[in-house]
């Protein structure tokens, strides 16, 4: 790898370290700054800032890769277009047994529920599978319905709900596992060509972000081959951590594959496998997020993805193999059924270095926020949906009520009380721009710098914790502090290149820091084309 000087520019090495001016790589760490070292390469940071890169605690990658493969709807305006830019690709794709896409806007009917005639009108004959931005509903045609066996007969799932209408018929719309998967055990999966495609998409999208390492928060066993493909492929861009999604239909037979196939992954360059991944409950804009008392606008207090005893023994089982939890809770029964869970292992399988998440943690009681930071939990949350966006305004607002409404996100809270935290993007249902999404945790506003003060204004936090949580918090929750997230001599020298420090930009212009260069272990995964010439030709992107 060699040695490599960075010059002329800001070196925010975190963790309260001083600043420097310069830094100096040594075969992939960072070393004591040394005038009698020649560099093999010496790139000059041209009044930048240079940092620990970007970390990213909840992404999707494959599912963002396989968006980009069409047909392309996430950007449609209306039902209208949506089903306009279905029929062109069915007209242009003849030969498609089945028409499947993402990730539709679910704020453009005002129920969230689309109709299955809407697509029959355009593609009656062949099968139509539309999933929606948050991934836990899909929009069916009927000829999709019909294949997966689902008529006015078929029953309510168990983990998931099939909304109908007045004569009994299914809408089109399937919500949470129990429906979706109807749904998708039926349809084509990926070839693993295709999956390989949207790996070297993905990670090269995060690289370009500044983003070295991230968690892939939802790994069902057919994304195995897909990851390791790539991986023998050389085709991935960041390093990563795959939670395997313990399925509670099918547990009893799961539970007893999970250490093989965490060996299998773990002989793969570049990736890890040190989590399960458990969806305590739903969302709230489905009604499937599991809350303490029922929703504002329905007779309903949400969906248990496990039942309570169930998974504390599940929980319990991953513990004693040794891996890491990571629990999907949105409502604020999910986080209490969450944090019971962590606190069970504790108590059945004693002490340990144990990292336990709790991803987007969008509603949580007061009795249970300081069982945080007594518990340990890392909080992971989302910054770009800590604002009155239009998913806010539109669906989530009116299903929680006022009171309830203005207790999301507590970011600045949770902060305060010690607890551990970390940042991630749950891309593709939002952005993977880091830049933006710190901006949203300083200001609780919109890109626009609406509403003025902020959402919540109480629970904004300063750039630079926003920094130290998406360098060290993301770190910590990686289990390798000790070695990345801080520009500390000996660590490995994941880096990124910003064109400006945000710590002295104005908020309002974080968003329009670019993201100049990223490195993983001193090897250069991104260069921005427009800095091409700020970096030596030796420099040029390769794989890690």
């Amino acid at each position: 790898m060699g040695v490599i000087a960075f010059r002329n520019g800001t070196v925010w090495r975190g963790d309260g370290l001083p600043d420097t001016d310069r830094l100096l790589v040594v075969d992939g760490r960072i070393a004591p700054w040394n005038e009698d070292v020649s560099p093999d390469v010496s790139v000059d940071l041209n009044g930048g800032l240079l940092a620990p890169a970007f970390g990213d605690g909840h992404a999707h990658p494959i599912l963002a890769g396989l968006e980009q493969q069409g047909p392309a709807i996430r950007d449609a305006r209306d039902v209208s277009e949506i089903v306009e830019r279905i029929q062109a690709w069915a007209q242009d794709h003849p030969d498609d047994e089945w028409i499947v896409a993402a990730s539709y806007d679910a704020t453009l009917t005002p129920s969230g529920w689309f109709d299955a005639r809407w697509l029959d009108a355009v593609v009656p004959d062949r099968p139509v599978m539309l999933r929606a931005w948050d991934y836990h509903s899909v929009w069916c045609n009927t000829r999709a319905l019909e294949l997966a066996g689902i008529d006015k007969d078929t029953p309510q799932p168990d983990v998931g709900e099939i909304p109908r209408r007045e004569d009994g018929q299914p809408l089109g719309t399937l919500l949470e596992w129990g429906a979706v998967d109807l749904a998708l055990r039926v349809a084509p999966t990926p070839s693993l060509d295709q999956g390989v495609e949207a790996l070297e998409y993905a990670t090269g999208h995060l690289a370009a972000r500044g983003i070295a390492w991230f968690q892939d928060a939802w790994v069902d066993p057919d994304d195995i081959e897909i990851w390791l493909a790539a991986a023998q492929r050389g085709v991935l861009r960041c390093r990563a951590d795959l939670a395997l999604r313990a399925d509670p239909l099918r547990w009893a037979e799961q539970r007893y594959q999970l250490a093989g196939q965490r060996d299998r992954i773990r002989a793969a360059p570049h990736l890890t496998c040190n989590t399960i991944k458990f969806f305590v409950d739903g969302i709230i804009e489905n009604h499937t997020a599991h809350m303490l008392h029922d929703y504002a606008d329905a007779c309903t207090r949400g969906m248990k993805v496990w039942q309570h005893d169930e998974l504390l023994a599940a929980a319990a089982f991953v513990d004693e193999l040794g891996f890491e939890l990571h629990l999907h809770a949105i409502g604020d029964a999910g986080a209490r059924s969450a944090l019971d869970a962590v606190e069970h292992i504790q108590a059945v399988n004693g002490p340990r270095d144990r990292r336990p998440v709790i991803a987007h943690a969008q509603l949580v009681d007061d009795d249970d926020l300081p069982r945080f930071a007594e518990l340990g939990v890392i909080a992971c949350f989302q910054p770009l949906w800590a604002t009155t966006d239009d998913v806010m305004q539109q669906l989530t607002l009116p299903r929680l009520g006022h009171e309830r409404g203005h207790r999301q996100y507590r970011i600045g809270s949770v902060l305060r009380s010690g607890a551990p935290m970390s940042f991630g993007s749950d891309w593709p249902v939002t952005s993977a721009d880091v830049l933006p999404a710190l901006q949203t945790a300083v200001t609780r506003a919109r890109q626009d710098g609406t509403p003025h003060g902020g959402w919540m204004p109480e629970e904004r936090i300063d750039i630079v914790n926003a920094l130290d949580i998406v360098t060290r918090g993301v770190a910590y929750q990686a289990g390798t502090e000790t070695s990345r997230g801080v520009l500390n001599d000996g660590f490995e020298a994941d880096l990124v290149w910003l064109s400006a420090d945000p710590r002295k930009s104005p908020v309002s212009d974080l968003s329009s820091i670019s993201v100049l260069g990223t490195w993983v272990a001193g090897i250069p995964t991104y260069q921005s084309n427009s800095m091409s010439s700020a970096l030596p030709a030796q420099m040029e992107r390769t794989h890690v």
